[in-house]
């Protein structure tokens, strides 16, 4: 898959985005052809080729490892003390709990419960929605055995994907489609932004039919893969 993704940005601007925080992503990922944004798009790392950046205070000019000039946008900076801090009581709450693991994603709190006994379960949600009672300004989001907690800001997948649209200078070409691939429910919000605005075709990933915003759908990641080659292909 590696190399699939590799050759796709060879060809066309590419970006991962992701729950996770950027940082972890990039390690596990590790190709630098990619443009990166963790946290369910709040910490974006982006090339500066359009006008979104200007004067906006959210965005930091900065450098990468190739030292190409870019830009970090990261519109819950603001939050950073408080996620750390919660992170830490969810830490002490949940240590008893086995098979329980708190993620620090860092603009996001991830708390993973796959490896939970079932008859557990609603404690780790009881806990997690217990300490969250006291921060007003965070909130409580379910994924696939995982609860995650976010900033309460106007911040998703979808505006991350229009955000790096208009820094890469792509928002308003006619000649651009946007492909966007998920399978996690966070994804349906880019799904609906490409869907609403005609902008381009959101691909679900799945191995059963499900509701979604997207156009089309995927049964599992080799079909991803297949899919990327295919692109490939059609462009050469």
């Amino acid at each position: 898959m590696r190399s699939a993704v590799r050759n796709v940005a060879n060809y066309f601007p590419t970006a991962i985005i992701s729950g996770r925080s950027r940082d972890k992503v990039f390690e596990f990922v590790g190709l630098t052809e990619l443009y990166y944004a963790g946290s369910h798009g709040m910490d974006i790392m982006s090339l500066d080729k359009g006008r979104v950046t200007n004067g906006h205070p959210n965005c930091i000019k900065s450098t990468d490892k190739q030292g190409r000039d870019v830009i970090l946008f990261q519109p819950a900076r603001e939050f950073l003390p408080m996620i750390e801090e919660v992170f830490a009581s969810l830490v002490e709450r949940t240590k008893d709990i086995n098979g329980a693991k708190v993620e620090n994603n860092k603009f996001c709190v991830s708390v993973h419960y796959r490896n939970v006994d079932e008859k557990d379960w609603e404690t780790v949600v009881h806990r997690v929605s217990g300490i969250l009672k006291e921060y007003p300004r965070l909130r409580l989001t379910h994924g696939r055995k995982v609860l995650e907690v976010r900033p309460v800001i106007d911040w998703n997948k979808g505006k991350a994907v229009e955000f790096l649209l208009e820094s890469l200078g792509l928002s308003d070409c006619e000649d651009v489609l946007p492909i966007y691939v998920g399978d996690d429910r966070t994804d349906e919000d880019a799904f609906k932004v490409l869907r609403e605005g005609n902008k381009g075709y959101g691909i679900l990933v799945s191995s059963v039919p499900k509701e979604s915003n997207a156009f089309y759908s995927l049964k599992d990641p080799s079909e991803v893969m297949e899919f990327l080659k295919a692109l490939v292909t059609w462009n050469r």
